[in-house]
């Protein structure tokens, strides 16, 4: 018994160490699988993280390649699609043996912050204790879609840019031809900027300088010069075209009728500056066009919508590209409430005053839209909407609707109307240097007698012209309604003394006002009643309350025959004979400045039917001898 007991347990013994030497060769190989699993998958985690960090040569190897040459692949391959961020992570993963696959899902953030995402298979193969990145050699590495030697760009896309059109929905903009005059420092010599600076007008050695200043920094890019209509350029193009490295690539964008039409009001459009790529938080590119200045700069985006981004890759047919697009989203129209005819015959009225400054505006009496905006020069500065000038004896107007409403004055109370008149030490004169006597009020009115209203001041309390003012609208809170910028409704303190009060009542002093503001003043008489005015009508402008505010219906009424009295039987009587009905107005010379004798600016506010206007010329002796001239062209101009 004891004997066959040892055997068997001598075989059980056997057949547990066999087991056990088989088990444990078992682990051994579970652990060296798993081990080659993290391996590889270790170097699909590495791939992922150098593409993301777009550094592909780092802490990555490849089979048959090695990591600088990759790197240039992949700066040669994506470098157009520009520099926004990647994200690079590993999907699906499998392993047979020494061949391991894995899916990165790959998404490349392009303009605009569009994101366009695929996911790209790609293999590791092992040699020895190492796992090499296979490049693929039917394909790109850095898309599953795409040749070897591939090269990735993303370009915005646009719709057309939409249109500004007018109160009648024509269009104040069209698309036409410009060409953009520029230099080329590669090619470009001295003697090429010189001749260019003749025959566009820049300033001698200005253009020179730029030259050398881009070839001294090595620059590429184009030195801009100047932008030309198709018209305009015709007769300059056989004096550009042999110059050596003077270029002028044609292109399309929105224009006037005329280069002048409807400007600074409508504003420019032209290349983005490095500044506004700075600060458009990626709104613009380099090498973008866009609206620089007034209603085009304001609704820039609105006009053009929202830009689009199409991917290309090079090598592939026409039927399998793009690799991807985002469809642009088509932008809206701008309409504003200028009348195109309105708007031509202010602008021809102010040819009259030459090189002499000068502004016009219009409005519709029953709506309180502008209906023309003109500033002359039409380049630069918005006179008519931004300006600030004391305005002169129009601002009576506001005095008087304060002294009628207030029942300190009738149009019958008799007013001394004398040379001249002290204020508090202060010596007051009438300009033309007129002494009425004691006349009734209207006929003081009617010849801007400033002694008249100096001695009237002294009735008014401190805080009545301001009030009388923003009644009728001047220095109302409207500036926002108009749906632009920078727009000045005007200013009439409070007077700290007995003679800024004395000089406020007749317009001089700190009060000010922009031609668009007595516009506005003027249509508020005609009208009966004070509304914001408006410009852009759509998209609509929000937050304001467009209801009519109601004037004193007794002083209004005696305000507009004062004001027709003026043209009948005062000092704008070059009126009385203007076609298309009855004017009624009030002239303004405001002196200003520190010459003796002040130089002066000429103003005239009216209305005629539902046109109601004001009319600055900066310098002009006085308002009924220029402005008020003005005026009739004007109204002679809209029949």
């Amino acid at each position: 018994m004891k004997r066959r007991t040892v055997v068997i347990s001598g075989v059980a013994t056997a057949l547990l160490v066999a087991g056990g030497a088989a088990g444990g060769w078992l682990v051994l190989q579970q652990r060296q699988e798993s081990e080659r699993d993290r391996a590889a998958r270790a170097a699909f985690d590495a791939l992922a993280r150098g593409w993301a960090a777009r550094r592909v040569d780092q802490g990555v190897r490849y089979a048959g390649r090695s990591p600088s040459d990759l790197a240039l692949a992949f700066q040669r391959t994506t470098a157009g699609l520009g520099t926004g961020p990647v994200s690079v992570t590993v999907g699906s993963y499998a392993r047979d043996h020494d061949t391991a696959r894995a899916t990165l899902k790959v998404s490349w953030t392009l303009a605009d912050r569009v994101v366009w995402s695929y996911d790209d298979p790609v293999t590791a193969r092992r040699s020895g204790a190492a796992w090499l990145i296979q490049p693929p050699a039917d394909r790109s590495l850095w898309h599953p879609d795409t040749p070897v030697d591939t090269v990735l760009t993303a370009a915005r896309t646009w719709s057309q840019r939409h249109d500004i059109l007018d109160r009648d929905g024509a269009p104040l903009l069209v698309t036409g031809k410009v060409f953009d005059v520029q230099i080329d420092p590669l090619r470009a010599t001295p003697a090429a900027a010189t001749a260019v600076e003749r025959i566009v007008g820049e300033p001698a050695g200005s253009l020179v300088a730029k030259l050398r200043a881009a070839q001294q920094s090595s620059s590429r890019a184009p030195i801009p010069v100047i932008t030309y209509r198709q018209k305009d350029f015709g007769p300059l193009q056989a004096r550009l075209e042999p110059l050596p490295g003077v270029i002028y690539p044609p292109r399309e964008q929105p224009l006037a009728p005329s280069r002048t039409f409807g400007q600074p009001v409508l504003g420019s459009y032209g290349a983005v500056t490095a500044e506004m790529v700075q600060r458009g938080n990626s709104l613009y590119a380099a090498g973008d066009f866009a609206g620089l200045s007034g209603i085009q700069g304001r609704y820039d985006a609105v006009l053009r919508g929202t830009p689009g981004v199409k991917v290309t890759a090079t090598g592939l047919p026409a039927s399998t590209s793009p690799l991807f697009e985002k469809p642009p989203v088509d932008g809206i129209d701008v309409r504003l409430s200028l009348r195109t005819p309105v708007q031509q015959a202010a602008e021809t009225a102010l040819r009259a005053t030459g090189s002499v400054p000068s502004a016009l505006v219009a409005v519709d009496v029953k709506t309180g839209q502008l209906l023309a905006v003109a500033s002359s020069p039409s380049l630069g500065f918005d006179r008519a909407l931004q300006g600030q000038y004391q305005p002169g004896s129009t601002l009576k107007v506001a005095t008087t609707y304060s002294l009628l409403s207030t029942g300190k004055v009738t149009p019958a109370t008799r007013v001394p109307c004398t040379k001249t008149v002290v204020v508090d030490g202060m010596v007051v004169r009438n300009f033309e240097g007129e002494a009425l006597g004691t006349v009734p009020f209207a006929a003081d009115f009617a010849h801007s007698c400033n002694t008249a209203f100096a001695r009237l001041a002294a009735r008014m309390g401190s805080a009545d012209l301001g009030r009388a003012a923003r009644a009728l609208g001047v220095g109302a809170d409207w500036g926002d309604a108009l749906g632009v910028d920078h727009v000045f409704t005007g200013s009439v303190p409070d007077p700290t003394s007995a003679t800024e009060k004395a000089a406020s009542a007749f317009g001089q002093a700190r009060t000010l006002a922009s031609p668009v503001a007595l516009a506005v003043m003027a249509g508020s008489v005609a009208r009966g009643s004070y509304l914001p005015p408006a410009l852009v009508t759509s998209p609509a402008v929000t937050g304001v309350d467009r209801s009519p505010v109601p004037l004193d219906r007794t002083a209004a009424g005696q305000l507009r025959t004062l004001m027709r009295r003026v043209v009948t039987d005062g000092t704008a009587l070059v009126l009385k004979t203007a076609p298309g009905g009855p004017v009624s107005g009030k002239t303004g010379t405001a002196e200003h400045g520190g010459k003796n004798p002040p130089e002066t600016r000429a103003w005239f506010v009216g209305w005629q039917g539902e046109v109601a206007f004001a009319v600055l010329v900066e310098q002009g002796r006085s308002g009924g001898a220029v402005a008020a001239p003005v005026a009739k062209a004007f109204l002679s101009a809209l029949r």
